[in-house]
């Protein structure tokens, strides 16, 4: 990586570290689908604003079916799923939970695009869930039923983050980076609308909770979305996705 890539990789750690933070605190009033729901449909609609002022012309349409699949894969399951967790985890141990996706996404590369598995590529995904481990011990959590389910909610967003990345390497070669946070966060919306009408909030949030919903949204999924698919596009799937072992220090900072 050059010193430009290493500057947006250490920029997105620090802010994806924040979106840990900002689910716990809408999640539980609003709930995993309608905070995911707001996160992707004002994400979309900032993005959307961006492409006008910027007169960039969207090209998303011809590749509407990739982009529904894009959405499920990086944004509403994946969204949802921390969202869910977070009900019963705290914010710093959801964030190092998350830290598996280089692993994963290593492995489904290896076994879908057929990406080597190098030695070098091998012993620093080790040493990377080796500091998972040591994180996840130093931050005791009672482990009851519901907080094990709590983890493998956390396990399978980390997967579909891995799933994600390597169709995007796949399917969107050549693709602007904006056009793929468009098409992603309304792909998303699409998907997650039916799911948020069904668990509509009771309640109204309180100031914290939309402060926590639009920095969730703007900066955590717009900004963020730029810099990640650029850095797809620049140094590749598995060492763009290597960012998520830097989140943990930034969630925890947070």
């Amino acid at each position: 990586m050059n010193g430009k890539d290493i500057t947006a990789l250490f920029s997105l750690a620090a802010i994806w570290g924040a979106s840990f933070l900002f689910m716990k605190i809408a999640a539980p009033v609003l709930g995993p689908f309608f905070t995911t729901e707001l996160r992707v449909t004002i994400a979309g609609i900032v993005l959307l604003v961006y492409a006008f002022f910027s007169k960039h012309h969207l090209g998303i349409m011809g590749k509407w079916k990739q982009f529904l699949l894009l959405g499920a894969l990086n944004a509403a399951i994946p969204f949802s799923l921390i969202c869910m967790a977070e009900l019963n985890l705290n914010a710093s141990l959801a964030a190092i939970l998350n830290a598996t996706t280089p692993m994963f996404t290593a492995l489904i590369a290896w076994g879908w695009s057929k990406e080597a598995l190098t030695r070098y590529k091998t012993i620093g995904l080790l040493i990377g869930l080796v500091g998972v481990a040591v994180l996840v011990g130093w931050t005791p959590t009672p482990m009851g039923r519901t907080g094990l389910y709590s983890v493998l909610f956390s396990l399978l967003a980390a997967v579909s983050y891995g799933l994600g990345g390597v169709y995007t390497a796949r399917e969107f070669k050549g693709v602007k980076p904006i056009d793929m946070a468009i098409g992603q966060q309304f792909g998303a919306g699409l998907l997650l609308f039916p799911f948020a009408l069904i668990y509509f909030p009771k309640q109204a949030p309180s100031a914290e909770v939309v402060y926590s919903i639009l920095g969730l949204s703007i900066m955590c999924t717009a900004v963020a979305y730029l810099i990640f698919f650029r850095l797809i596009s620049s140094i590749g799937a598995v060492k763009a996705v290597s960012v998520t072992l830097l989140v943990p220090i930034f969630g925890i900072v947070w």
